[in-house]
């Protein structure tokens, strides 16, 4: 593989004057003619001058032309009169585009579509401000040839360090379709009519990170046909949904904070070998966590669930899954529903809880005005669920029963767990309600007696 050497880009925002950047630009140029002057020997022996001087002068035309496509260019974006204007300046090849500091007003989407390519800003202060009113995003990647060919592709496109803002009528902040490799970091997204980010047909290894996506009218982050997706270390706040994923592979969503959606926290749908872990998502208006529509071998794990008003983690459709190690506090309705559509999931080692802080003491009262502000724990809800094994959780300060399940509800394993404080609201709850028969076993658990 060719190692490219920083003396091989075309900067592109300076005067190429000056022996020395003569002699950088030239070299290929100079390398290519002595092997053009060579063929045409071979070519013209026997033949006139003249036909020697027309090989001659046409490989001199092409060499010139091979030596600027090969460069990917270094791009001044300050230089330009538009953000357009400089994207249109990168070559084939891509580069780099330096954003200065300033706020950049547009009406119509700026396009990017070259591969190998950097957009770099300088922080919030480069903010690209979409003033659209007609649905239409602020900034496309896409290959040229998409209208021709929905399948092309392009490869290896970096966003970071800047800012996009847009309003209720606009649409997405950022529409990639068909980016492979795509890098999204250090992005303040907000205020967008559509999506803050939609990766389309992203199939290779989208990465997005460390950004904010705050107030957009949809999704902060909407992924549909992504594969090998990483979603790490990124603030999603007062979006409607925070993240959905839909159609898509091995998505490993680590270290993120969601807070105050107006609907959903995470939304995975026909997603297989996935990881969400280690994230913060509070007080989402719907649930934190869903999975639905043919998931399967999916861990959610080590998340903190607090104050999400129809509930925690919600198998709808989902098989061969893992809940494990996460603190459920604050969670309305249930905690952690399986649904019919759901069966061999594994729920373990998991802390169901109220506002307790010891001494006999809470942290919020009983009874508010405010429905998010109760003192409040939920367990477990059972739906037609099948093959499910509960075992190793805490379940303390729940206000009704810990575990849960209806009729049709079969083949449950509930051992090993903790039960105390149970039933605040409902003192006459069981620890377990669940059916005597269908295949159900209840054994080993550790239940205090209520007071």
């Amino acid at each position: 593989m060719a190692t490219c050497h920083p003396e091989n880009i075309l900067d592109r925002t300076k005067p190429q004057f000056g022996i020395r950047c003569y002699l950088i630009r030239y070299f290929n140029q100079i390398r290519y003619l002595i092997c053009v002057v060579f063929t045409a020997r071979r070519i013209a022996y026997g033949r006139t001058m003249k036909t020697t001087l027309v090989v001659l002068i046409a490989g001199i035309c092409l060499t010139q032309i091979h030596a600027e496509q090969q460069h990917p260019a270094l791009i001044d974006a300050a230089k330009f009169e538009t953000l357009q204007a400089a994207f249109d300046a990168l070559p084939e090849t891509g580069g780099m585009v330096k954003l200065p500091p300033g706020i950049f007003e547009i009406t119509e989407p700026v396009v990017i579509a070259t591969p190998e390519t950097r957009i770099s800003g300088s922080g919030a202060s480069t903010h690209i401000k979409n003033t659209n009113a007609e649905g239409k995003p602020a900034l496309i990647i896409q290959s040229a040839e998409i209208e021709k060919d929905p399948k092309a592709k392009l490869w290896r496109v970096q966003l970071d360090n800047f800012r996009i803002s847009g309003n209720e009528k606009s649409g997405d902040g950022i529409l990639a379709s068909g980016i492979q490799e795509i890098f999204i970091q250090g992005m303040s997204i907000d205020h967008h009519g559509g999506n803050g980010i939609s990766l389309i047909n992203c199939y290779e290894d989208p990465r997005v990170s460390d950004s904010i996506l705050t107030y957009n009218k949809k999704a902060g982050l909407f992924i549909d046909a992504g594969h090998d997706i990483v979603v790490n270390a990124n603030h999603f706040e007062e979006n409607d949904d925070g993240v959905i994923c839909v159609d898509s592979f091995n998505l490993c969503m680590n270290g993120n904070n969601l807070d105050d959606h107006l609907g959903n926290g995470v939304v995975i749908e026909n997603t297989y070998g996935s990881v969400v872990s280690g994230n913060m998502i509070e007080e989402c208006n719907g649930t934190a966590i869903i999975l639905d529509r043919d998931c399967y071998g999916i861990t959610l794990s080590s998340n903190v669930i607090a104050h999400d008003m129809e509930g925690g983690i919600d198998l709808r459709d989902a098989h061969g899954c893992a809940v494990s190690a996460n603190t459920f506090t604050l969670v309305h309705r249930h905690s952690v529903r399986v649904g019919p559509g759901s069966g061999r999931i594994t729920i373990s080692a998991n802390n169901f809880s109220n506002s307790f802080i010891g001494e006999g003491k809470i942290k919020r009262p009983v009874e508010h005005e405010k429905l998010i502000s109760k003192d409040i724990g939920s367990g477990i809800v059972l739906e037609g669920a099948e093959f499910v094994t509960i075992n190793g959780n805490t379940f303390s300060g729940i206000s009704a029963e810990a575990v849960t399940g209806d009729s049709a509800t079969k083949h449950i394993l509930v051992s090993g767990n903790i039960v105390t404080d149970r039933g605040r609201t409902t003192p006459e709850s069981d620890a377990f309600r669940l059916p005597s028969e269908n295949g159900i076993r209840i054994e080993g658990n550790l239940v205090e007696e209520q007071k």
